[in-house]
């Protein structure tokens, strides 16, 4: 299969599960943030990975919360983008999030509050 139909494969089920679990009534998945999804070629598969806001134990909560919701979410793929085959959904926490606030953190905490004239001769 091509990479760009693959890409748009990708970014429709992305589509179709994010307005799917906004509309899901377990209080344990909270806010949830789907951001992208990777389905294999022959889609037997897809990670689904996801952002939660709060700490490690609200994460692990909403991943067990959309784990327990996998049907209904497989239901409305299926329903909504008539695949040759739909993919067995594997939630995967997207750490990438985590990664950039981190260096974002990092790099505001790294500068000089004053700026770059450091007032000593030495280039800036």
């Amino acid at each position: 299969m091509s990479t760009e139909r693959m890409r748009r494969v990708n970014e429709a089920l992305r589509h179709v599960l994010a307005e799917g679990v906004e509309e899901l009534a377990d209080p344990a998945i909270g806010f949830v943030t789907v951001t992208s999804v990777k389905a294999a070629n022959d889609f037997s598969q897809a990670e689904v990975f996801v952002t939660v806001l709060g700490g490690p134990t609200r994460r692990e909560r909403a991943l067990r919360g959309l784990e327990r919701a996998h049907g209904v979410l497989q239901r409305r793929v299926a329903r909504e983008l008539h695949l040759r085959r739909t993919p067995q959904l594997v939630f995967q926490y997207d750490a990438g999030v985590d990664r950039a606030m981190r260096i974002t953190e990092l790099l505001e905490n790294g500068q000089p509050s004053g700026g770059s004239d450091a007032g000593d001769g030495s280039p800036p």
